[in-house]
């Protein structure tokens, strides 16, 4: 890597304020802080700093999400040609490969479109580009229907970079999950593409006539009042969905990952759980229809919620900071998430909306706990007194 860094640091002076390509400053700082840890030092006060920068954090959501994007791209494989009947004549590899030409197109428009406006807002105020997108770059896709046009990627991409994040500051500054910005302004802009059975199953340009297709997910089944879908598959992944919210299994690698890094907020991704479990016991209990009766614990696998509980809710940005925060706010994700999944009928998917909902609270949340500290130390002192 030797090279590498002389490469940069022969150019760095052609890069600086004043200089020929200035304008490139940007570009060339977020290329080295990616192999490098960065020259920055701070200028004042007293501060320890070690070898993990955001850069590093991010890369380590990104490895977690590996397991769910490689089973992703071949679940889209095994949707496409189970929907034309060829599922048993063709080979893993043939699945595979088939999902890996669909999805990359997709992550590639979403780095594509993001990257290059982090690059343009970064230039303009001067600074390093914010790492932030190497993981809601990777993020937009795994939300998404596979049949999403590519155009409407960029859009959604777009928007939740711009309104979803730097109007706020850019990274560290968003209030909502900028992923879920994303997929939230696709769902209400562009409803007939983002919803029903036929966006699930990549069937475009199939020469293929299919006869009787149905792309509904366990979910919208479960909706409809039929719930004799596989718990296996639902499990392992073997169901239509959005391209990285399918398989609980990975998502439960993924999971163990951010845990044992202590990237991901187990507090966050337990009580997430616990508040879907306790919601849905509830339905249960007052179940007047197919939907409501659903064993709770089904709930946990269909659907984004496992997705959500494991890579949204715990956005260390607009997640709560505070260690009893995360309970109250996992907590209510999962009760949200529910609640809304089983009763409003318009509306089969519930985790997006109780996020969003719930980073706009995160900050009253962490308010009222601290100030609940504060209380509490303040008796101790009196007590002393």
């Amino acid at each position: 890597m030797k090279f590498v860094k002389n490469f940069f640091e022969k150019t760095e002076p052609l890069v600086q304020k004043g200089a020929k390509y200035h304008w490139l400053f940007s570009v060339h700082e977020g290329f080295f802080t990616l192999f490098f840890v960065s020259k920055d030092t701070s200028k004042s006060g007293t501060h320890i700093h070690d070898f993990i920068d955001l850069k590093r954090t991010m890369g380590m959501v990104v490895l977690a999400l590996v397991p769910v994007i490689l089973f992703g791209m071949y679940n889209v494989g095994f949707q496409h040609f189970k929907a034309i009947g060829e599922l048993q004549s063709t080979g893993f590899f043939a699945l595979f490969f088939y999902g890996l030409l669909k999805v990359l197109p997709v992550i590639a428009v979403s780095y594509i479109v993001g990257l290059g406006i982090e690059f343009v807002f970064a230039q303009k105020r001067g600074h390093g580009i914010h790492e932030g997108f190497l993981v809601s770059g990777i993020l937009i896709p795994m939300v998404m229907p596979i049949e999403t046009p590519l155009w409407m990627i960029g859009v959604a991409t777009a928007f939740a970079v711009i309104i979803g994040k730097e109007v706020f500051g850019g990274t560290g500054m968003n209030i909502w999950n900028p992923a879920l910005i994303a997929r939230a302004f696709l769902f209400f802009a562009y409803p007939a593409q983002m919803s029903g059975n036929s966006v699930w199953v990549a069937l475009s340009g199939s020469d293929k006539v299919v006869d009787a297709f149905t792309g509904a997910t366990p979910m919208a089944e479960a909706a409809a009042g039929n719930t004799n879908f596989s718990i296996a598959d639902a499990f392992f992944g073997f169901i239509p969905g959005s391209i990285g919210e399918t398989s609980t299994l990975a998502i439960l690698i993924g999971a163990v990952v951010l845990i044992i890094t202590g990237i991901g907020s187990w507090k966050i991704m337990v009580s997430t759980v616990a508040g879907g479990a306790v919601m849905g016991i509830i339905l249960n209990i007052f179940a007047v229809n197919a939907y409501m009766e659903l064993p709770f614990w089904q709930h946990l696998i269909i659907g984004g919620f496992a997705f959500g509980a494991v890579f949204m809710a715990t956005d260390p940005v607009s997640g709560a900071q505070t260690e009893t925060g995360k309970w109250i706010y996992g907590f209510l994700i999962g009760l949200l998430a529910i609640l809304i999944r089983v009763i409003n009928p318009a509306y089969p998917e519930g985790m997006m909306l109780a996020i969003l909902l719930m980073n706009t609270f995160v900050p009253l949340i962490d308010y009222y706990v601290v100030q609940s500290n504060i209380k509490k130390r303040l008796k101790r002192v009196k007590t002393s007194a």
